[in-house]
């Protein structure tokens, strides 16, 4: 009979077992997200697109950029070099946006690309998704973000209600042996002045980012931002006094690092590379 009871309810212990050790790895990752900022995978609820419709989808197949979707942003200089229209092309069904060392339109130096959307994106209700390889070396990050004319001054900005920048993903961690393989999830508001506040979202892991295409998402509500990586909410915030109510329109961009903080040589050159960018509106 004991015999019998131990092979029924074994199962059950077992199950009890990996449930008690799942929560133990889930509180250890908590731990060591708010005591050393260690990268964390996204646990959240799936990406529910029910109820979205396109608005701006490109997939850049063919031809030049689409001028008619994108306008170059930015050029000159920038950081310790500068931003100009040719680092930003289309290659082989992806988007480019390559940083190198070369003598171009502003002279000798680093260049890199930025774009953003023609199109500007207004009072949330609002999901937009970008499927990509992250730029690997040399100091220079991937980003994918929002921004705002809100953000011109803090009094424009309105604690984020009249304007906010939202970092999508900025991957700057490839030199960080614990953190390596993962992105920075960050909220701006009240402008680039004294009243700059912001709230960093952490880290979370991605599989691969160098060298296989993930995607990066942010669901822009009435109420909140919601951040996804391949499907699976990461984080959401309202910071500060609430969501944007204003415009605001999409970046890609391939920063070029701060004075110090480039590590490689004239000769180095690496590449953001984008499958594809899509905007949906909230039928």
């Amino acid at each position: 009979m004991r015999k019998f009871l131990d092979e029924l309810f074994a199962p059950r212990r077992l199950k009890a077992l990996k449930q008690a050790f799942a929560a133990f790895l889930i509180m250890l990752e908590m731990l060591g997200f708010a005591l050393f900022d260690i990268a964390r995978p996204p646990r959240g609820p799936e990406l529910d697109m029910s109820g979205y419709e396109p608005v701006l989808v490109d997939e850049f197949e063919n031809g030049p950029l689409d001028l008619t979707k994108w306008a170059h942003r930015g050029v000159g200089p920038r950081g310790t070099g500068f931003i100009s229209p040719s680092q930003s092309f289309v290659e082989n069904g992806n988007l480019i946006l390559r940083a190198e060392h070369k003598n171009g339109e502003f002279g000798e130096g680093w260049y890199s690309g930025m774009i953003r959307t023609v199109e500007d994106y207004e009072g949330g209700g609002y999901y937009f998704e970008c499927r990509c390889i992250l730029a690997l070396g040399g100091g220079f990050c991937s980003a994918f973000w929002l921004n705002s004319p809100g953000m011109a001054s803090e009094e424009a900005s309105n604690g984020g209600i009249g304007g906010a920048e939202v970092d999508i993903f900025e991957a700057c961690n490839y030199r960080d042996r614990i953190n390596r393989d993962s992105v920075g999830l960050t909220i701006h508001v009240g402008g680039y002045g004294d009243g700059l506040r912001s709230q960093g979202l952490g880290y979370f892991r991605v599989k691969e980012p160098y060298t296989q295409y993930n995607t990066y998402g942010l669901e822009w509500t009435d109420e909140e931002y919601i951040f996804y990586i391949n499907g699976v909410e990461a984080a959401r915030s309202d910071f500060k006094d609430g969501v944007s109510k204003g415009l605001e329109y999409v970046l890609l961009s391939l920063e070029i690092p701060s004075a110090g903080s480039i590590i490689v040589e004239p000769g180095f050159s690496t590449d953001f590379i984008v499958d594809y960018v899509r905007v949906y509106k909230k039928a």
